[in-house]
């Protein structure tokens, strides 16, 4: 399995939300989130959108990923105004997944072109996406030349998503959750083929012939005592060329960025509440309870018993 898919194999969306939006004349909306991931399927028309500064107009065929956003403004070719409207509670409120946003801004003049996007809300696990979602844009793909297949896929999208808000079947959450998966995948990977050679993107070790399948290693088999010799020779390398080559790309040696992984891995066990904490220590590799304990407590700044019993809390609550 190649090095993308192994990060992303403990990726999970969840409480995927879609939206049909359709605007025309003058319209603008600003939608506050935190901790979401949100995409947008251009249906038709062309629109603007401002994410934290970063601006870039979108067009019919267009699948957007903003990844981490708190707020984000989208707004008419033409618009003209000052004040967005929160689209906040118009969301929230939304039984039949379809806003007008012309109603919304109350606008009279009806412009030559209309915009139609289908807007999809994403929960995530923020330990596991952390040190994704800290090397990426504001806005994905930061470019508009992208690969015919785009639209294959979005037709594809808007096909099943019609579907499933049509007919309330069994599995519907789960299928619009992997959907929203595979458009997380779609965004990435077209990110990441068109990263420069020269960048401190640590993502750029997932195209790296070598380093690739070192990272593919430590992801699959987090249990395995790993050595540097051994990822070396994973990775067919040297020892020392390996270890320069890993910490110059991804920005750490490759063993601490086993136990980061590690941990992050361990803390949604715990999350999970699936597992005996012995149980999780053997499946992130750790040798004994106690150095497992320790080396949790030293990144969480609690042990995995307390962790695991105040997310109970608070989840509860």
């Amino acid at each position: 399995m190649d090095a993308l898919s192994m990060l992303l194999e403990n990726v999970h969306l969840s409480e995927t939300k879609y939206y049909r939006l359709t605007g025309s004349g003058n319209w603008s909306y600003s939608i506050t989130r935190k901790d979401t991931i949100l995409f947008y399927l251009v249906i038709s028309g062309s629109f603007c959108m401002d994410v934290g500064g970063s601006l870039r107009q979108a067009h019919a065929g267009d699948m957007i990923m903003i990844p981490n956003t708190y707020q984000h403004v989208s707004y008419a070719m033409e618009y003209n105004g000052d004040n967005a409207q929160a689209l906040d509670d118009k969301l929230l409120h939304c039984k039949e997944h379809a806003i007008t946003l012309s109603d919304i801004e109350n606008s009279e003049e009806i412009g030559e072109s209309n915009s139609c996007v289908i807007l999809i809300e994403c929960q995530y696990d923020k330990e596991m996406v952390r040190p994704l979602l800290s090397v990426l844009p504001s806005i994905l793909p930061e470019i508009h030349d992208l690969p015919e297949s785009r639209f294959e896929v979005i037709d594809v999208a808007i096909k099943l998503l019609a579907l499933e808000s049509e007919y309330e079947r069994i599995g519907k959450t789960a299928v619009i959750n992997h959907w929203a998966s595979i458009m997380m995948i779609e965004c990435l990977r077209t990110y990441i083929e068109r990263l420069p050679e020269a960048t401190d993107n640590w993502l750029q070790a997932m195209k790296d012939p070598y380093l690739a399948k070192a990272l593919a290693a430590m992801h699959q088999a987090p249990d395995q005592n790993w050595t540097i010799h051994q990822l070396a020779e994973v990775a067919g390398m040297s020892r020392s060329s390996f270890a320069q080559r890993f910490k110059d790309s991804v920005g750490m040696p490759p063993l601490t960025y086993l136990i980061d992984y590690r941990l992050r891995l361990a803390a949604r066990y715990l999350r999970l509440q699936q597992n005996s904490i012995s149980r999780i220590s053997e499946l992130v590799g750790y040798a004994s309870d106690s150095t497992f304990s320790q080396a949790f407590k030293r990144v969480y700044g609690v042990s995995p018993k307390v962790y695991r019993q105040q997310y109970r809390k608070k989840v509860m609550a």
